[in-house]
């Protein structure tokens, strides 16, 4: 099916672009919230091909998709000349939730949702630098032929111009426009402007002090002035009448903040910037080992909370100002123990099963992705984890010890990110390669030391005795026959068992989705009904999708419309990617605290690849317990 077709029809039959103020996405639904519900076209939106159905609720209009609603999602934002998500909502109901969310986590989702799609550009443009220095220092590119400077302004380009590409991500996060936040961006790296302010003198508009400052490759200043921005834009846009917005809203905005940037918001940033890379830089320069230590041990905890996204300027900041950074070594150290602690699982286990997945699982983290490794064996494990904490910790001390920099930016950091390491000093080169043996030799040997409780992680727990017929296998029980035809579903939740009937939600009760049984839970945890892997997790954590090693794709919604809530109650264990046996915890929720908000925590837990199967037989109990039978998708 053509998606890009499918999101055009879909975004024609809810009335157009015009009709649309906001739209945004949960694990299976397109969520618009429509100016105008009357001027969609519902009728034909049920017949479309690739659109499972229709439904109204709570004032959203939702277009149910599937499992391939990002893939929709995306082309349809991307079919529109704004991006009106919910995420950059300016409604009095969006922002009455933003204000009661966490400022921290606000801030974290902000550097996030700003930093994570402009990765591809400078990640792509460090590995060039990266690839030019090491084609220099073997003696393969004369670092004066024009073929040098061609490739250097290849990979230096995304850093030179790094205002214009955060300007863009970051209105977008904002809700504003993004193109006035590119023309903002433009001005003040304007060439005129950059020979004006260049020789370190102060200027001066009308009258007032414009302080001399540069904003290439900076990060702080423009992040600061879009932030601006975007309040001045959308004051203007209220108080302008419909027919000059386009003439009126631009020329007001950039007036304002092009010289309010120059003489104000710019220089406060680039104080800002230059004093975190400056405290970076001091900070490993007088407590190298210190540091290092600190950050080496503690890198995976941060991924977990996803705190690390609060290093991203600092890195950035650090790369462009100073022309390396420390961070990004101890990533790589961080990165290389979870594998070494994978590996250690391996050279002890006495399963052959748990042996072949820490092994590859292993390899995967040393490459430089490390959540099937850190969430399918380590943390499953725990002590294993415990051990690559350690591990990255005495790492991180030898990287502190000799220094260890790294000169380009990278997406992975792991042993295809190396090059990152390379610089006129081969040394560095070699010390990061002996930091990273460490890191995976010291995780192996402490977690062959360490040891683990194998059995208790991965099998699950049979049935009461008392109910015979409908006995739970666990899955060294199953045999390969029946893996082949039938999949077994355990159960998530500790609860009262529902019929899909019983959801207050059409997706659900009319089996549209899939096909299975809701669970009213009694206890706020839900682990992995399969074995298998988390091939996909709402941003909101209120949906988690499965695929079991036999191929029954899995949906487990906690709650009804609960995507509302932003992750508010939610927290969950697992990410995307992870492998997963019966009985993991995937996520944990505060059941009292939603119900309180006004939702329901009802969960279906339903095969949406029914396609596949013939029927579902239930286990037949009304009430259960996690890792309980609940139900078999007969082949």
């Amino acid at each position: 099916m053509d998606k890009q077709q499918l999101s055009k029809d879909i975004l024609k039959l809810v009335g157009g672009e015009e009709n649309i103020d906001q739209v945004t996405h949960c694990m299976t639904r397109l969520r618009f919230n429509l100016n105008d519900n009357q001027k969609a076209d519902k009728a034909t939106l049920k017949n479309t091909p690739g659109v499972m159905g229709v439904m109204e609720n709570g004032g959203q209009f939702q277009v149910i998709i599937g499992n391939d609603v990002p893939i929709v999602y995306n082309a349809l934002v991307g079919n529109m000349s704004k991006s009106p998500t919910a995420d950059n909502a300016s409604s009095g109901a969006s922002t009455g939730e933003k204000k009661k969310r966490n400022p921290i986590s606000a801030l974290f989702d902000f550097i996030s949702g700003m930093f994570t799609p402009i990765l591809p550009a400078i990640t792509g443009a460090g590995m060039i630098k990266g690839i030019v220095a090491i084609l220099v220092a073997v003696g393969w590119l004369s670092d004066t032929s024009s073929t040098y400077i061609i490739l250097s302004a290849i990979g230096d380009g995304a850093f030179y111009f790094l205002p214009i590409i955060l300007a863009i991500s970051a209105a977008r996060k904002l809700g504003s426009n993004m193109y006035i936040a590119a023309a903002l961006a433009a001005g003040i790296m304007h060439p005129t402007i950059t020979a004006l302010l260049a020789d370190g003198h102060n200027s001066s508009f009308m009258g007032i002090t414009v302080i001399a400052a540069t904003y290439s490759s900076t990060v702080i200043p423009i992040v600061l002035a879009v932030w601006i921005a975007s309040y001045v834009e959308k004051a203007v846009d209220r108080v302008v009448h419909a027919s000059l917005k386009l003439l009126i809203v631009p020329t007001v905005t950039l007036l304002i903040m092009v010289p309010l940037t120059l003489m104000t918001v710019g220089p406060l940033g680039t104080v800002l910037g230059n004093g975190l890379s400056g405290g970076i830089s001091w900070l490993f320069d007088n407590m190298s080992i210190f540091a290092s230590i600190l950050i080496g041990g503690t890198m995976s905890l941060l991924i977990i909370t996803g705190m690390h996204y609060a290093l991203l300027p600092i890195v950035v900041g650090s790369m462009t100002t100073l022309g390396y950074d420390f961070i990004i070594p101890l990533m790589f150290a961080a990165n290389l123990a979870q594998g070494g602690a994978a590996f250690g699982v391996g050279l002890r286990s006495r399963n052959s099963k748990t042996k072949s997945l820490a092994y590859s699982t292993g390899l995967t983290a040393i490459m430089g992705i490390t959540e099937p490794a850190m969430y399918g064996i380590n943390m499953k494990f725990k002590k294993p984890f415990i051990a690559a904490l350690i591990g990255g910790a005495i790492a991180g001390a030898f990287m502190g010890i000799f220094n260890v920099k790294s000169y380009v930016i990278t997406g992975l950091a792991g042993l295809p990110s190396i090059a990152a390491f390379v610089s006129p000093a081969i040394s560095t080169l070699i010390y990061a390669l002996v930091g990273g043996l460490i890191a995976i030799v010291a995780a192996a040997i402490i977690t062959y030391i360490l040891g683990f409780q194998e059995e208790t992680a991965s099998e699950p727990v049979a049935a009461p005795a008392a109910e015979p017929a409908t006995a739970a296998t666990t899955s060294a029980a199953v045999t390969e026959e029946a893996k082949a035809q039938d999949e077994q579903v355990f159960s998530p939740i500790t609860g009262e068992v529902k019929p899909l009937s019983e959801v207050p939600d059409p997706a659900f009760s009319e089996e549209i989705m899939g096909k299975g049984f809701a669970i009213q839970p009694s206890e706020g945890r839900v682990v992995s009904p399969i074995n298998g892997t988390v091939f996909s997790l709402s941003k909101s954590g209120h949906a988690i999708g499965l695929v079991s090693d036999t191929g029954a794709e899995m949906l487990i919604h906690i709650g009804i419309d609960t995507v509302k809530l932003k992750g508010q109650f939610f927290s969950p264990k697992v990410q995307a990617g992870a492998k997963v046996s019966v009985g993991d915890v995937l996520m944990e929720f505060d059941r009292e605290q939603i119900e309180k908000a006004g939702y329901t925590t009802i969960t279906p837990v339903i095969i949406t690849n029914m396609h596949q199967y013939e029927s579902i037989e239930s286990a037949g109990r009304t009430t259960i317990k996690e890792k309980d039978l609940l139900f078999t998708a007969k082949a």
